[in-house]
């Protein structure tokens, strides 16, 4: 509730107010981007962090997110992957496999984890893809996807209510309504929203590059877990995948050659 609640309090103004919404937006549409960027995928990746660490959450979820928007991308729009594309992706599928691998032999159950960390991938590239073509400004896309979270909450709240809501000291409900609903389900969905509607879902994804480092390191550092050489092999397999996997790094390449071509030509 802290995490979609209050960003839906905050952008009431936007979904109480009837003008300057896309015409041709279905409530399909937003069903979907509510169940493949919203409380179903924030569920999914919760429900895998209770049997994988957190570094195999960095190296699953941000790795394959670049994999499963190529093959979206492919599939719905015809958009074939570069040569440097495919490396990359081919890169990212060798570290996650290579990690899987030694992790499941150390760490018991965490295949289920990491195969749920696959499923909120594959959630966020389908949210990621349908943001794209839904003509919504990244503050109307927060809205809905908070507002309809909030709202497929509220069944559970009335059947199984918040005992740990209510009873946890006060200051830790701060800090989570501060990280969760204000960094992440305001600032952050709206920031990644920018970048789709800007740059392209490829370079948005390019961000997703750091995110196996930055969780390795935060989970040695602030949760104490160990960093295997299998972890520190998939994350220099996974990042530069992810770079060339997610087309970024090719676009300017293309847009230089096609410059210069212009100039030739004049």
């Amino acid at each position: 509730m802290l995490r979609y609640a209050i960003p839906a309090l905050v952008l009431a103004p936007l979904w109480l107010r009837r003008s300057g919404w896309p015409a041709g937006l279905s409530y399909r549409r937003c069903a979907l981007l509510v169940l493949c960027g919203g409380l179903p995928f924030g569920l999914v990746v919760l429900a895998g962090a209770q049997w994988a660490p957190a570094a195999h959450m960095g190296i699953f979820v941000a790795g394959s997110l670049p994999v499963f928007t190529a093959l979206g991308g492919w599939l719905v729009s015809g958009e074939r992957p570069a040569p440097s594309r495919l490396l990359g992706l081919a890169l990212i599928v060798a570290g996650m496999a290579a990690f899987g691998a030694a992790g499941w032999r150390t760490v018991e159950g965490a295949w289920r984890g990491d195969l749920l960390f696959l499923l909120a991938a594959l959630l966020w590239a389908v949210y990621t893809l349908a943001f794209r073509s839904s003509g919504l400004t990244p503050w109307q896309g927060a809205a809905v996807v908070n507002l309809g979270s909030a709202l497929l909450l509220l069944p559970v709240l009335l059947v199984a209510g918040a005992p740990r809501l209510l009873s946890a000291p006060w200051s830790d409900v701060a800090w989570q309504a501060l990280g969760q609903g204000v960094a992440a389900g305001l600032l952050g969905l709206v920031v990644y929203s920018v970048a789709i509607a800007r740059l392209g879902p490829a370079r948005a994804a390019l961000s997703a590059a750091l995110v196996p480092l930055l969780t390795a390191a935060g989970g040695a550092c602030l949760l104490g877990e160990p960093v295997s050489g299998a972890l520190l092999a998939a994350v220099l397999l996974v990042v530069p995948g992810v770079a060339l996997g997610s087309g970024a790094l090719a676009q300017p390449l293309r847009r230089q050659s096609a410059s210069g071509t212009g100039r030739e030509s004049a």
